[in-house]
């Protein structure tokens, strides 16, 4: 979308290959952004004021200048793919790529079991299929965050349409880091996602009793219509990832997913910025570099080994973040935007003794 919008590479071939359609509601982005972004005309809702819902401490947050952002997934494909289909240099191929490897001067792919043969010269290409792997070592770490969300519709006013809630903690904690997020769009209809950072799945029914029990007791409604569901897993890990290597790695697979919360669509805009930026000068893409500063990837890791190992409950871990620091500073902090005047005040905000034992681990 940002090469085509420059405008400048209408005499550059584009291939995009997908082994989806992308034409259902299948996934929902939420985040903050201080002005209006890349995709501001799809933002479906937004909000001044963000709740946190702890054990001791809760309260409504204004994040001024920043607010907090929903995209829908199906209106982000219609507005990418009206775009695209005006431009007669991209060719788009829903099928499944089951491998691909450089043969000489060419590019070899297997596609549907299928062998198709490009021309490797100036052809660059952009891969952002991520796949899990095994540990290389004892010190690799990985949780999965993982979520199911119910658009509701209720039969009395239920929700605060001005006000979405960020975090809530008020769900047990038995299987490990578990909130719940209520992103109202009206007082009748919301949606409401359970989420948890752990290091297996649920089974699948159980997302739906905890909904279920959500929505019960917490919420205090009963009377409600599922409009639609969504699921999805995102890899938290201390992994280290490269752009550079077997064509460039992109999105989760190239590392632009933050290893302690999984938050990845703002890092996402911000590579894709870049490397169109890059393309445009004709900058070599083999000089860029995604990596996060070193102190953030520390912090990331650092807090990553306390919720992976369980040494102090997540709840505590962010109502301590939220209690003490003013939202804005843990916002930036958590967009690796933070001065170290800042992060200082932050991490002296947590527990000592439980982070300096991580932090040495991670050292």
């Amino acid at each position: 979308m940002r090469l085509l919008h420059s405008g400048k590479f209408s005499d550059k071939k584009i291939l995009l290959i997908d082994k989806n359609a992308k034409n259902t509601n299948d996934r929902t982005w939420c985040f903050w952004e201080d002005g209006a972004g890349f995709f501001e005309n799809i933002v479906y809702k937004k909000w001044d004021t963000v709740s946190f819902f702890g054990d001791d401490f809760t309260k409504d947050l204004q994040i001024a200048p920043y607010q907090y952002k929903m995209i829908r997934g199906a209106d982000f494909y219609n507005y990418c793919f009206t775009e695209i289909k005006k431009h007669s240099n991209v060719e788009i191929v829903q099928a499944s790529v089951q491998s691909w490897q450089y043969e000489n001067d060419d590019i070899v792919f297997i596609i549907d079991d299928n062998r198709y043969t490009l021309r490797n010269e100036k052809t660059e290409i952009f891969n952002s299929f991520y796949t899990p792997d095994e540990p290389h070592s004892d010190k690799t770490i990985t949780l999965l965050q993982h979520f199911k969300g119910w658009l509701i519709e209720t039969a009395k006013p239920s929700f605060t349409p001005d006000r979405a809630t960020l975090m809530d903690f008020r769900v047990h904690q038995q299987h490990g880091t578990t909130f719940a997020y209520v992103l109202p769009f009206s007082e009748t209809k919301a949606l409401v996602e359970y989420t948890l950072f752990t290091k297996q799945l649920l089974a699948k029914e159980k997302y739906d009793i905890e909904l279920g029990n959500y929505m019960r007791t917490i919420l205090e409604v009963s009377d409600y219509t599922i409009l639609d569901e969504e699921f999805g897993v995102i890899p938290m890990t201390n992994k280290r990832f490269s752009f550079n290597g077997k064509g460039r790695q992109i999105g989760t697979a190239g590392g632009q997913t933050k290893a302690s919360t999984g938050y990845t669509f703002q890092f996402i805009q911000k590579q894709s910025a870049q490397i169109a930026a890059s393309l445009l000068q004709n900058i070599a893409l083999d000089s860029l570099s995604f990596s996060s500063p070193a102190r953030f990837r520390f912090y990331d890791n650092t807090l990553l080994d306390i919720l992976y190992n369980n040494t102090l409950p997540g709840k505590k871990i962010f109502s301590q973040l939220f209690k003490k620091n003013n939202p804005q500073s843990i916002l930036r902090f958590l967009d690796n935007e933070s001065s170290l005047p800042e992060e200082l005040k932050i991490i002296s905000s947590l527990p000592a003794w439980p982070f300096l034992k991580a932090a040495m681990r991670q050292l």
